[in-house]
C-alpha cells in the first residue's frame, strides 16, 4: 500500500487529549481497513502564520500512514467535516522516516540554548535604563562642583 503523511491543525480551544482522540479515531478506522499508522507526532500548540476561522493558534499533529487511496479520500472528507480541524494536508511519500521530524528536532535544539548572552550595554544591574542626570558627564560635573566648594570654603 502507498505511504502518506498527514499534518492536521486543530483549534486551540480543544485539549491535547481531544486531538489525540481524533488521531486515535483515524488509526482505528485505518486498522479496520487493513492499514497502519507508522508514525505519530504531536507538535504542540503553535502560532499560526495568519488567522484561520478566528484562531491565532492551533494544535499540530503529524501522522505517517500506510493506507489505501480510498481510505485517504474518506479520511480527508471526514476531517473536512470535523469542526475542530482547521486545516489538514495529506501527501504521498516514498518512505516514512522513523527519526523525529524537523519540527521536534528544532524544539530540542531550542531547549539546549538556554544562555541568552550578556546584558545589553547602557543598563544597570537592575535592568532599568539610566536617567538623564545619571550620564557620566553630569556625574563628573557634580564631582567637580563638590571639589570646588570644598576648596572655596578653606
Amino acid at each position: 500500500m502507498p505511504l502518506y503523511e498527514c499534518v492536521l491543525i486543530a483549534r486551540n480551544d480543544v485539549t491535547q487529549q481531544q486531538v489525540e482522540g481524533i488521531a486515535d479515531g483515524i488509526a482505528g478506522q485505518l486498522e479496520a481497513e487493513g492499514g497502519a499508522v507508522k508514525k505519530r507526532e504531536y507538535w504542540g500548540l503553535r502560532g499560526l502564520a495568519y488567522r484561520i476561522k478566528k484562531n491565532r493558534k492551533g494544535h499540530y499533529m503529524l501522522l505517517g500512514l500506510d493506507a489505501k487511496p480510498a481510505f485517504v479520500t474518506e479520511m480527508e472528507r471526514q476531517l473536512g467535516l470535523n469542526e475542530d480541524i482547521l486545516r489538514f494536508m495529506t501527501i504521498r511519500v516514498p518512505e516514512i522516516e522513523e527519526a523525529a521530524s524537523a519540527i521536534l528536532s528544532r524544539k530540542s535544539d531550542d531547549r539546549e540554548r538556554s544562555f541568552r548572552g550578556p546584558k545589553p550595554a547602557g543598563r544597570f544591574d537592575s535592568g532599568r535604563r539610566r536617567g538623564f542626570d545619571e550620564r557620566e558627564e553630569f556625574r563628573a560635573r557634580d564631582e567637580f562642583r563638590e571639589e570646588f566648594r570644598v576648596g572655596a570654603e578653606e
